[in-house]
């Protein structure tokens, strides 16, 4: 509340400049002059039969004017320009609360892919050397010497001749297909072994291509290093979607449900919100840090990486049919809150309302606008200045406080 107050007086000071300055050539604006009353624009409850300053702040002291009725304010269009006087119609719409949650996003492990040897061996020759470069299903990442593999497709070349020599009996076709078997568990492809049939010769040297596309965030191997059975030789990691994971204290817990639909802004990326869906909700807290972990998957196209910051808006209640106006529309200070309605062309006056619930830019208005068609959104502050300094009182003064 203090915060409001300070900044109201700020733009009180502001609409002050605003408003004087064009008035100063407006001669309607001159007729309005009470002679031999002066008031301070910062403090209107001083009031002077004579120029002066204010007791208070030692301001000097400015004529005691009037515009428009006793409630009203009636300003040119050039000051409505200057002062970025806008208007709109009331309506009822949907409205949401939210609470805003911290979240980073993260890896998904689950579109990340790991290449381990199958076989002991030595590398031959590595295609992928650097950290960052991205992978294509199917393309070549290195080429192993291994005699034990060798020996696996001596086996398999030997059940061929058996098979040619004894086309007959079963139990050669059986032990062929138990050699190819062990083939592709070591990660020989069936072109390969196609390939190993029509060539008919045995090699020690093979090339391991990807099962998986990716980006190469791991590479544990070199040139000439030997390599045992199921080392991790590099690990893949798709980008495509990342996680958002989002910090939920246990205040915040009750109704959160798997498929609760959330909106992120990715902090520097874009100011557009993002709707995503929960797909996770962790069973325990952190007992370190008393958070729970949430969250919830998030397509990526090509501008998002793993550690960037977000701010996640969950809503907590939506009312389908409420009034609701935005947060600076509505003036707040120690004697209630009130909005600027028109009542004519160029005509504002003040009306008490009360509020009730309010998200991040926008409040419900509750009572106080039932007869009302037309409301300021944008100027609001400021034509409460140019009131203090026209009529010489708050703007809240002789009105029914609103319970807010």
């Amino acid at each position: 509340m203090k915060r409001k107050i300070v900044v109201s007086l700020i733009l009180i000071s502001l609409g002050y400049l605003v408003f004087t300055l064009p008035s100063c050539k407006d001669p309607e604006h001159d007729k309005t002059t009470k002679a031999g009353k002066y008031t301070c624009p910062m403090h209107p409850q001083i009031v002077n039969n004579g120029p002066g300053s204010c007791a208070i702040c030692k301001m000097d002291l400015v004529p005691l004017n009037s515009s428009g009725g006793k409630n009203e304010l009636s300003l040119s269009d050039s000051q409505i320009q200057m002062a970025n006087v806008q208007t709109v119609k009331i309506s009822s719409s949907s409205f949401s609360t939210s609470k805003v949650l911290n979240g980073r996003l993260v890896v998904n492990p689950e579109r990340s892919a790991l290449v381990s040897s199958r076989y002991s061996g030595r590398v031959e020759k590595l295609y992928i050397r650097e950290i960052g470069g991205k992978i294509k299903k199917g393309q070549a990442l290195f080429q192993v010497y291994s005699e034990e593999l060798q020996t696996l497709q001596q086996d398999y070349l030997l059940q061929l001749k058996q098979v040619a020599a004894f086309p007959d009996e079963k139990i050669y076709g059986s032990m062929r297909e138990a050699a190819k078997n062990k083939l592709r568990l070591f990660g020989l492809s069936d072109a390969q072994i196609r390939s190993l049939d029509q060539g008919a010769k045995a090699s020690p040297l093979l090339t391991v291509f990807s099962n998986a596309a990716g980006t190469v965030t791991e590479l544990n191997i070199t040139e000439g290093q030997y390599i045992t059975e199921g080392s991790q030789v590099l690990k893949l990691e798709n980008f495509d979607q990342l996680w958002l994971e989002m910090d939920v204290y246990p205040s915040e817990i009750s109704g959160l449900t798997i498929g609760m639909k959330v909106k992120a802004l990715i902090n520097g990326i874009s100011e557009n919100e993002q709707t995503l869906q929960i797909d996770f909700i962790s069973p325990q807290l952190d007992p370190s840090t008393q958070i729970l972990k949430v969250r919830a998957p998030i397509q990526n196209f090509g501008n998002l990486q793993a550690g960037m910051q977000a701010t996640v808006f969950l809503p907590v209640s939506e009312i389908s049919d409420a009034m609701s106006l935005p947060l600076d529309a509505v003036v707040r200070d120690e004697k209630g809150a009130h909005v600027w309605i028109k009542t004519a062309k160029n005509t504002f006056s003040p009306r008490m309302v009360k509020t009730g619930e309010e998200s991040s830019d926008q409040i419900i208005i509750l009572s106080g606008l039932e007869d009302v068609k037309e409301v300021v959104i944008s100027g609001a502050y400021l034509l409460s200045s140019e009131f203090i300094f026209k009529k010489g009182i708050d703007p809240a003064a002789g009105h029914e406080i609103a319970d807010h």
